[in-house]
């Protein structure tokens, strides 16, 4: 029997090239360039539809439909294989009719003969792919506010890596500026003590506790200043804000009470904390052999514990690129000093200004942007009056330290950073890198949220600085323990330890999927219900319907031997067939288009198609023998692109449940 990569596609290609012959034999001075093949939206439209008639007709003045007839009635049907029939329909369609005793075979012989490998097409152009993810600030814990980010991205490395690309994973350390110097600051003032407890959790109190005390001491000064100004308005405002901070610190008090003691006595024998942090940051920019151990130190506290979180749910880095080795190594001077040779760069106060809508201007990209033709680019501050550089500065070296690495470069970061990621995009193109510039992807995403009366008392919105946030660590040890809950109701016969094997997966293979099935432009509202809904839309419910199919195979006990799969004539199960054979191509064009909420879209949908299949149709005992071998096959490349897409998007396919 014959087997194929991509069964649909076979299909598609013999239409397309029955399609060409025909018009080339009519009317073989007419070029079209597409032969506009689709899925019709009703299978009793068959399986494709062309509409090169309506093409056809506005070069030569016929009407569509007897156009559509005079080439249906041309085809040459003796080289049909999968096409059973083709009929000129509506006004002018032509649409083509799979032979489903051929194509159940192909489909179910592939699947079953690529086994792991199908639907995996590969690319015809391989690429070096840089997918950077995660990238959190190491200064607290990772939080559901963040947990989108490491989920889609290493979604996106394993669907490239599958498509026959060659893809490293990247995390950029960012370890300069003053947020990492408050931590390493809170620190020091401990005498530098070994965490007790998960690392980054350490840290982040220490972060929270900090910034809280500093930024109230800072606050009170102002107050002072304001006070002597006799500024009402200024005092109005600092008041708020103070208040505000007294709250937090009130709550951290409450809840860390020892070592907000212990930092509160320390930083309040500092004369002024604010300039202790200041000189520690520019310390560690310029090299400072003690600034660097101490930040160093602590940032590698924090990344441990990253380490941990992201290992429970299967994802690692095959780099840690730190934002000071490119300060430090001259990269980001010498882009610096390029950029200012530029007409694009200036200098007005001591600061460093990059004039981003002026190059846009004079090349004209925004219609390469995207971008509005009223929209005016912000300017971007490079240097600061202390000599420090910023953010996107520094990222502009790390860019093109990648593209050393890589054709091509994804940057997976939230859409609230849009603005910086259209302006080191620009910064490219002023320094006459428009390859790179073509080539760097800002993967944007929408926000998280979590209902719950925890989040709800700690804040309506996430705070790392103020210590709001729910860990990713809290998210997934929820996740497990309602997962064992239902496990435990579902199988009660199994031990603890099986059952406690099967939440670990279940718990966490809900927690991807839920972050993963959502389009990314949409923010996901992460509710426990959805989450874990065995019956319907979660990963828990395609794992158990891969379990299902997996015990339906167990329980025959029997290889299929003699499929007739000319006897699978129910619609159902032509319709699981069809979604068998149209797995690659979703696979590929989500792939293609950056779209990982494709993949779970499918395996649901197939999940829906098998379980309505099982509850109406018998297998192991379906009459005759052929047909009941044909299911039986049909289950078992069920199972293989069950498994094939939730690994994919790094989900465990269980055998048992």
């Amino acid at each position: 029997m014959l087997i194929s990569e991509n069964p649909f596609n076979v299909f598609h290609q013999e239409c397309e090239n029955s399609l060409r012959k025909a018009l080339e034999k009519l009317y073989p001075e007419t070029q079209l360039a597409e032969l506009s093949l689709k899925k019709p939206p009703n299978p009793e439209f068959g399986q494709l539809a062309s509409s090169l008639c309506f093409d056809l007709a506005k070069k030569n003045g016929k009407n569509p439909i007897v156009l559509a007839k005079q080439l249906a009635k041309n085809l040459d049907k003796t080289r049909f294989s999968l096409v059973k029939h083709v009929d000129p329909a509506g006004a002018g369609y032509i649409n083509f009719h799979l032979d489903f005793a051929k194509f159940s075979g192909l489909t179910i012989e592939s699947a079953r003969h690529f086994d792991a490998e199908y639907g995996f097409v590969k690319t015809s152009t391989p690429m070096r792919i840089i997918v950077e993810h995660t990238s959190a600030n190491p200064l607290h814990p990772l939080h559901i506010g963040q947990a989108r980010n490491p989920v889609l991205g290493d979604t996106l490395a394993r669907m490239l890596k599958s498509r026959g690309h060659t893809v490293f994973r990247h995390f950029y350390i960012d370890d300069v500026g003053r947020q990492s110097s408050v931590v390493a600051y809170g620190y020091a003032k401990l005498g530098k003590p070994e965490p007790d407890e998960k690392p980054d959790h350490f840290i982040g109190k220490i972060y929270t506790i900090t910034s809280c005390i500093v930024e109230i001491a800072r606050l009170k000064k102002e107050l002072e200043q304001a006070k002597q100004a006799s500024s009402t308005e200024a005092l109005q405002k600092i008041n708020k804000e103070l208040d505000e901070w007294v709250a937090v610190a009130a709550d951290l008090q409450q809840r860390f009470s020892e070592l907000f003691r212990k930092l509160h006595d320390e930083i309040s024998k500092e004369e002024n904390p604010e300039r202790a942090i200041n000189l520690i940051n520019q310390a560690y920019e310029t090299q400072d052999k003690k600034a660097i151990e101490l930040s160093r130190h602590v940032t590698d506290l924090c990344l441990e514990g990253f380490k941990q979180t992201l290992s429970r749910i299967d994802i690692t880095h095959d780099s840690w690129d730190w934002e000071s080795s490119f300060v430090w190594s001259g990269h980001v001077a010498d882009v610096l000093q390029k950029l200012k040779s530029s007409p694009y760069v200036s200098k007005i106060g001591g600061i460093l200004e990059f004039e981003a809508g002026k190059i846009v201007e004079d090349l004209g990209l925004k219609p390469k942007l995207g971008l509005r033709e009223s929209y005016e680019v912000p300017s971007l501050t490079l240097v600061r009056s202390d000599g420090t550089t910023l953010y996107t500065t520094r990222d502009l070296a790390y860019t093109l330290w990648k593209f050393e690495k890589a054709d091509r470069v994804i940057n997976v970061i939230g859409m609230e950073q849009n603005l910086a990621q259209l302006q080191l995009k620009i910064g490219l193109y002023a320094l006459g890198r428009r390859e790179c510039a073509e080539n760097l992807v800002h993967f944007a995403y929408n926000l998280v949220s979590l209902p719950s009366s925890k989040a709800q008392v700690r804040s309506e919105r996430i705070s790392s600085r103020m210590g709001r946030y729910i860990t990713f660590d809290e998210v997934m040890d929820e996740a497990v323990r309602r997962a064992f809950e239902e496990v435990s109701k579902r199988s009660a016969e199994l031990s603890e330890k099986e059952k406690k094997r099967i939440a670990e997966f279940v718990g966490i293979g809900a927690v991807r999927y839920a972050l993963v099935a959502v389009d990314p432009q949409k923010p996901v509202v992460f509710t426990w219900d959805r989450v874990l809904d065995f019956e319907k839309n979660s990963a828990p419910y395609i794992q158990y319907t891969h379990a299902r199919a997996c015990s339906i195979l167990r329980k025959a006990a029997r290889a299929p031997e003699k499929p007739d799969y000319s006897l699978l004539t129910e619609k159902l199960e032509q319709e699981i067939v069809l979604a068998l054979a149209e797995f690659p191509d979703t696979f590929v064009e989500a792939t293609e288009f950056l779209k990982p909420s494709a993949i779970a879209e499918f395996a649901v949908l197939l999940a829906d198609k098998f379980n309505t299949f099982y509850n109406a149709l018998p297998v192991i005992k379906a009459e005759p023998p052929q047909l009941s071998d044909a299911r039986l096959a049909l289950v078992d490349a069920v199972r293989i692109v069950l498994r094939n897409a939730l690994s994919v998007i790094g989900i465990v396919a269980p055998e048992r449940m």
